[in-house]
């Protein structure tokens, strides 16, 4: 499976956090495919991947991605057939209103459904161009009563729901359009980086991780760093592109300008020694690298850079417009050059070079 089929299939796939099965069976049968290693998951869907080649006595570099993605939960059914929804994640509610999801049903197949609230012609003029809050939004899945919802379409509460969002590419342009990017594209690149890295002779040992329920306090990542104890950890991240909205001097993760390391958010300052590594490396095998400081946001480097004694993290961003959303725009070019930028990292690390972080 090359690298465009490989992201085509992980964004494909419905994965809110809690619910990432499918991702977790699209991982494990990539890494069992191309061989990378040992492969599992534990109760809360973490993947675990540890390469063929680990011996178990050397310095272990964490490679770390989460697999949920944005999306919501049934809360309630109404009388009249609609589902009440809460966020999974931090969705704008701008953004929500009449796009189609997915709603799974009790037996795992999945409905459609469109995201409704009042129409226009119903709202009172003061009303006509507010933005609804959640609580006044629901789920129509096209049924008439809550009894049809439950014993015809087989809709229960604590039902996942996300996007209804088909991948495309265009050859042209080298532009992938989807869902899931945040954080999809992070899952392949930590499969490639394995692929990439499973015939060489290196100095540590690589243990892939794909975590759970990042995008409601990386929970899964709070889980993964006591069980795999990194002496050094990459996260790869699907991170906002601020290209279209931001002046000129503050875009730090512009589409088709490299992967972007961030130097900090509100989980983390990034290890400025390893964050030096990083980028210098990158500029000096002319891989396109962007840095960014962000107010906000926050990865799973957070929990895992205060795990084993302190641990060295960069967090590798493929730049991402639009996530949060339905939709969002990526660069396989900026995805190609995250994984190469990890694969050349590793390739250099050893016990030596890990403690001058």
């Amino acid at each position: 499976m090359n690298s465009l089929s490989l992201i085509e299939t992980l964004s494909n796939a419905y994965g809110t956090s809690g619910f990432e099965d499918q991702v977790v069976e699209i991982a494990e049968q990539y890494a069992e495919a191309e061989k990378l290693g040992s492969v599992r998951h534990d109760c809360n869907l973490n993947v675990y991947i540890n390469a063929e080649k680990n011996s178990g006595n050397r310095p272990v570099v964490m490679l770390d991605a989460h697999s949920d993605e944005v999306g919501f939960i049934v809360q309630a059914i109404k009388p009249d057939g609609t589902l009440c929804f809460l966020p999974q994640g931090g969705w704008s509610p701008y953004t929500v209103p009449a796009h189609k999801v997915k709603v799974q049903t009790y037996d795992g197949s999945w409905v459609s459904g469109i995201v409704a609230s009042v129409p226009v012609h119903f709202l009172p003029r003061d009303r006509e161009n507010v933005c609804p809050s959640f609580s006044e939004m629901v789920i129509d899945v096209g049924a008439t009563s809550k009894e049809e919802v439950e014993k015809v379409f087989n809709i229960h509460i604590g039902a996942p729901v996300v996007p209804d969002v088909v991948f495309e590419y265009n050859e042209t342009t080298g532009i992938m359009l989807g869902k899931a990017f945040d954080n999809r594209l992070g899952c392949a690149a930590v499969l490639e980086t394995m692929k990439e890295l499973q015939s060489e002779d290196l100095d540590v040992d690589v243990t892939g991780i794909l975590s759970c329920q990042e995008e409601i306090g990386e929970r899964g990542a709070f889980v993964t760093k006591d069980v795999v104890k990194p002496d050094i950890a990459i996260c790869f991240e699907g991170c906002p592109a601020d290209d279209t909205f931001s002046p000129e001097y503050m875009i730090q993760a512009g589409i088709k300008k490299g992967p972007m390391l961030r130097h900090i958010d509100r989980s983390m300052i990034t290890n400025p020694r390893f964050q030096r590594f990083a980028l210098e490396l990158g500029r000096e095998l002319g891989i396109p690298v962007q840095e960014s400081v962000r107010s906000g946001g926050g990865t799973n480097g957070g929990p895992i850079h205060m795990s084993n004694g302190g641990v060295p993290v960069i967090v590798i961003g493929i730049p991402v417009r639009y996530i949060h959303s339905h939709h969002g725009f990526a660069s396989m070019e900026d995805y190609k050059n995250g994984v190469k930028l990890a694969v050349e990292i590793i390739r250099r690390l050893n016990a030596e070079t890990i403690k001058t972080f």
